[in-house]
């Protein structure tokens, strides 16, 4: 139960990032964002059934706004992007965006009053990346780590580590196997189905 419960947590929390304003800190954009999604979620007036595609429209948009879709759909599938068309490209983002956009937004919606204390944020030209500890009402306690990369003048999230975890490896060992066992046109089937089934709801 723990460990689901800091799934939850974390998926809530992978959706931090932002643009980067004159004069402030990467952490300090980050910050922001985490506000900004706390304030959605904690909203009672938003938290009404009859209100579920508002609320899940405006997280859509808050995450849409923060995470370089792109940049992570070509890291997660690794040395098979050289492979791939420019079509394929797009069409592998696209399903890749919905994927990460919508797989979990109830879980984005279990955040409970957990703090998030900010260690440190290391910039190295165009990478940053700002470390953080998030802290669960039971005083349960994990690192939660975000990797950053700037394009035209913004901070974007490409990839967020959970406990030493990197979300983007999980995914392109995910990803590698189904390519290695049964080719990519299988890997794009099953996003596809992913992505219809996602869009039902």
């Amino acid at each position: 139960m723990r460990r689901l419960a800091i799934l939850v947590v974390s998926f809530f929390l992978l959706t931090l990032s932002v643009a980067a304003q004159a004069g402030a800190s990467v952490t300090e954009e980050v910050k922001k964002t985490v506000d900004h999604v706390v304030q959605i979620v904690s909203d009672e007036s938003m938290k009404q059934p009859q209100k579920e595609p508002q609320r899940r429209a405006q997280l859509k948009k808050a995450i849409g706004a923060i995470f370089d879709y792109g940049e992570m759909a070509q890291r997660s599938l690794g040395r098979h992007w050289k492979d791939r068309t420019p079509a394929e490209r797009k069409e592998f983002v696209s399903l890749f965006e919905t994927l990460l956009e919508n797989s979990y937004s109830g879980k984005i919606e279990s955040y409970h009053n957990e703090k998030i204390e900010y260690l440190k944020e290391t910039v190295e030209g165009d990478y940053a990346e700002v470390r953080s500890k998030v802290i669960t009402p039971k005083r349960d306690e994990y690192t939660l780590d975000y990797r950053l990369l700037k394009k035209g003048g913004k901070w974007m999230v490409y990839d967020v580590i959970i406990e030493g975890v990197s979300l983007v490896s999980n995914y392109r060992g995910q990803f590698g196997r189904i390519i290695a066992n049964q080719g990519y046109p299988a890997l794009v089937k099953k996003l596809r189905t992913k992505s219809n089934e996602i869009k039902a709801l």
